[in-house]
């Protein structure tokens, strides 16, 4: 007992002396990350979806939209080109061949999850800022607006909201996944800055004089934002998915020629009971994605507080 008692003593030594060598908070959670394999699965991932998104047109055999194989499209017999030498995935019901399309479609998806995740991001952090630094009447309505969006399921908004519009484009999908991503920051961020309103830096600057405005936005602010900051992380995995869902119910880019997992997805639907692998292969590329971006959210709020590690 004694023994089991003493080694417990020497391990929390040893997690408390890993922050007192002087280095900073970051370093600190930068050694524990390093040594995250999950960290290391999803940053791999990652890497390689950004690569792939970068370089698509220029690592693609063919043009996204040309036709290359029509001739060989027999809608009784032969209505998808298997593969075949050029072609290593074959085409789909157009002649278009198949890899070039997953290839270049990544930066559609890449676009689409960063730019929804930014603009979440960026209101939320509006009305986290607003109800976590004023407080009181101000914090209320914010937070009422923010449990009404919350009750509603993340996906039913996101779809009414991008139904509205006359014509769907990737901007639609961008905007309505953007605006259902607001309340998650909203009050993260106002969860964040509560307990900084309290804390002992904040009470000094108000004693001291200091102007609230430099209170909210020079120490309140700042130290708010790391949960947030992963959070976001997390969020551009729920992004991708939701994308591919509202693309997939008809609501993106209707125009195919610009290739994207989630519409490729959704008008592969009449194929497959006979050509499974239309879907199944952007839809792969869609969980790998969600997957990586999951995993590094997880460990890196992990990483971030301590208590919360396995």
């Amino acid at each position: 007992m004694l023994t089991r008692k003493k080694e417990r003593i020497d391990s929390l030594a040893a997690v408390n002396a890993e922050t007192d060598d002087g280095v900073s908070q970051a370093q600190v959670i930068w050694r524990r990350l390093r040594r995250d394999k999950m960290f290391l699965a999803g940053a791999l991932i990652i890497a390689v979806f950004v690569i792939v998104a970068i370089f698509g047109p220029i690592l693609a055999p063919n043009a996204p939209e040309a036709r290359l194989l029509i001739d060989q499209v027999r809608p009784q017999s032969n209505p998808v080109p298997g593969p075949q030498p050029g072609f290593p995935l074959g085409a789909d019901w157009a002649g278009r061949d198949l890899l070039s399309r997953l290839l270049v479609g990544a930066r559609q998806t890449l676009i689409v999850g960063v730019l929804a995740t930014l603009g979440g991001l960026f209101g939320g952090v509006v009305l986290g800022t607003l109800a976590g630094a004023f407080g009181g009447w101000v914090d209320a309505a914010v937070m009422r607006v923010v449990d009404v969006m919350l009750s509603i399921p993340s996906l039913l908004t996101a779809f009414t909201i991008a139904s509205l519009f006359a014509h769907p484009s990737q901007m639609t999908v961008i905007l309505a996944i953007a605006i259902v991503q607001v309340p998650i920051f909203a009050r993260l961020l106002r969860g964040s800055m509560m307990v900084e309103r309290r804390s002992d830096h904040v009470l000094a600057a108000k004693a001291m004089g200091v102007k609230q405005r430099s209170i909210i936005f020079r120490h309140m602010l700042p130290n708010s934002m790391s949960p947030v900051i992963v959070q976001a992380t997390i969020a551009l995995a729920t992004s991708i998915i939701d994308a591919a869902a509202l693309s997939f119910l008809g609501l993106g880019n209707p125009d195919d020629r610009v290739p994207e997992w989630g519409q490729m997805l959704g008008a592969s639907e009449r194929y497959f009971n006979s050509f499974p692998h239309l879907a199944f292969l952007p839809a792969a590329c869609i969980i790998v994605a969600a997957l990586g971006f999951t995993f590094m959210g997880e460990s890196a709020r992990q990483a971030i507080d301590p208590k919360s590690r396995r």
